[in-house]
């Protein structure tokens, strides 16, 4: 709406890591028509298109801008195009109505907060909102602020791990954007916004009548915060109107949502899959590392989470001592990082986030493809943890995937025992369940790749499972629920005999408990470099197979017999270490 394209100044220094970003600005006092808004973009979308025909266009528009974009993808259905709609509508305020009366800036800043009534018109569902008929009304104030959630917007460069400062460091970036208030009447003055008024109205009837014409990948970034007209069900109607439609929604963000704390547009693209070089998506021609924004402001790394696992890691170096931290790990890949899975998979994050922060290295873990097949209606409960997977480089489980990693000189961690461990029952707390079959040994060997074996405990620790496979089914409606949920489903071990071909998905029911700890020990590196040649040699891999698998039962065994002599096993201990040293980098452990 107020053409500065301001709204890019958050994600501008990421998206420029791996895009060629262009800006269309529109000057207060420009009055060009709509049609001739299109054909600017146009333009340099044909020109684009000209110099790289097999090389996708990215259309990010804000706002108001996201109708352009639909305009553009229904005028060139064969120009292969990408759109990122970031609430794609026009906020109209009402909150100027009560800072006029407000002298003082400060008090203005509160008031944004205080006062909630902002009418939100979005462009695309403009026709039939119900606030159409004030825009008459609108038309004679003297200005209408473009104010959001300013305590968001000032929180985007805050760190959760600066914690003890977060607050003070809020305070001084609130008083720094008090005058973006006063900035706004020149931004967007009284005429201006009547002429942007009027493109509203004729931007809503024209993207409207042409939503069906459009083929390109849309992803939809809303929020939830817009009183009056709902931006996430404007996304809803779209995503049902437009033939390849993802939605992304951010609760408690306001219209200005790309300026707001918490929302990252790159890792957004990254985890719908719309990242791509060419005109058809290759996982691994797209991989992209986690960066250190992505890193920092992750869930899982946040200090609340880090609390509660406080993960204790243990490497094994080749002379068999076992030492605090991956010393052990090999700096040069490939590397294949083989062990258990603990309830529903939670520990991964914690052992590929290690790896990052302690190595700089990306492990990427083998998941269920299952992660990449959403159905609509497990959306809401399963997208932000698909998204959180897919954003630690999680990538789906198969023998050609774990080839193409491998030969990358990449690492992987690899769970042998799937989704039948991962989603064990009661009272099989650290027992594996492997295959007969050494396929991942046979592809290491081939690809003279380290492999790594290592052990991990404390799930029991942790979570307290209630109800598990076995109680689902003595339970009519929960055994329907699963059927239904497996039903169209792969079954990976399908064909297999014995308790691994038994891998139904389903959602354990489990309680948090008061915590203890997470612990992983890193066996001595097996190294088979040099041995390619026995990659078909049957007992040569059986053997190192295992040999694997002993390895991991004897870390666990290990663990859970040191785990002990912990003194920081509970959580109280360490968030006494924490309120002392203010650090969870360093909490002691026992003595390996």
């Amino acid at each position: 709406m107020d053409g500065t394209g301001a709204g890019l100044a958050v994600h501008e220094k990421a998206l420029g890591k791996v895009f060629h970003v262009q800006c269309l600005h529109i000057p207060a006092s420009d009055r060009t028509p709509l049609e001739g808004l299109i054909q600017i973009v146009e333009e340099t979308v044909m020109i684009e298109h000209t110099t790289s025909p097999d090389k996708p266009i990215y259309l990010l528009g804000d706002s108001f801008g996201g109708n352009l974009a639909l305009a553009v993808a229904a005028r060139n259905p064969t120009v292969d195009l990408m759109l990122i709609l970031a609430n794609p509508g026009q906020p109209v305020s009402f909150l100027f109505l009560f800072l006029r009366f407000l002298r003082f800036r400060v008090y203005q800043l509160y008031a944004c907060q205080i006062v909630t009534t902002i009418i939100s018109i979005s462009a695309t569902s403009y026709e039939r909102s119900p606030a159409q008929p004030l825009t008459s009304f609108l038309r004679d104030l003297p200005m209408s602020s473009l104010l959001s959630d300013f305590v968001n917007m000032a929180m985007v460069e805050i760190s959760d791990a600066n914690y003890s400062s977060s607050l003070w460091q809020l305070f001084g970036n609130l008083a720094e954007d008090v005058p973006i208030l006063s900035m706004a009447a020149r931004i967007l003055p009284k005429d201006t916004l009547i002429w942007r008024l009027k493109l509203v109205e004729l931007a809503a009837a024209y993207s409207n009548s042409r939503l069906h014409v459009i083929t390109a990948q849309v992803l939809v970034i809303a929020s939830g915060k817009d009183d009056f007209m709902p931006s996430k069900s404007e996304a809803k109607r779209l995503s049902r109107l437009l033939k390849h439609c993802n939605v992304r929604v951010f609760e408690g963000k306001g219209h200005t949502i790309l300026l707001e704390n918490g929302v990252n547009l790159l890792s957004a693209i990254r985890t719908t899959q719309m990242y791509r070089h060419s005109s058809k998506h290759d996982i691994f021609k797209e991989l992209l590392p986690m960066s250190m924004t992505e890193f920092k402001s992750s869930p899982w790394e946040s200090w609340w989470f880090r609390l509660y696992t406080g993960t204790a890691v243990f490497s094994t170096m080749e002379d068999g001592k076992i030492v605090r931290g991956l010393a052990g790990i090999p700096d040069k890949g490939p590397v294949l990082v083989v062990g258990n899975h603990m309830l529903w998979g939670f520990d991964a994050f914690s052992v590929v986030l290690e790896f990052l922060r302690e190595k700089k290295i990306t492990l990427h873990g083998l998941a269920h493809p299952s992660f990449y097949q959403i159905r609509v209606e497990h959306e809401i409960v399963m997208i932000p943890y698909t998204d959180a997977v897919k954003m630690i480089g999680v990538i789906p489980v198969s023998a050609r995937n774990l080839f193409r990693l491998l030969s990358r000189n990449s690492y992987g961690l690899l769970y042998p025992g799937g989704a039948r461990e991962s989603l064990h029952r009661k009272g099989e707390t650290c027992k594996l369940f492997w295959p007969d079959k050494q396929e991942f040994v046979r592809m290491a060997v081939k690809l003279g790749a380290t492999i790594i074996p290592f052990g991990g405990v404390g799930e029991d620790d942790l979570l307290e499972l209630i109800v598990d496979y076995n109680d689902m089914k003595r339970i009519p409606f929960l055994d329907q629920m699963v059927k239904e949920y497996n039903q169209g489903r792969t079954n990976l071990r399908e064909g297999m005999s014995g308790e691994i071909a038994n891998q139904p998905l389903h959602t354990p029911i489990f309680l948090p408990k008061l915590p203890g700890r997470y612990y992983f020990l890193f066996g001595k590196p097996i190294r088979t470099k040099g041995k390619e040649h026995m990659s078909d040699d049957k007992d040569y891999l059986l053997e190192l197979y295992t040999q694997i698998k002993c390895d991991v039962e004897k870390n666990m065994a290990y663990l859970l017999r040191k785990r002990e002599d912990d003194p920081y096993r509970s959580v109280v201990e360490r968030l006494v270490w924490l309120m002392k040293y203010g650090s969870l980098d360093h909490i002691p452990s026992f003595d390996p």
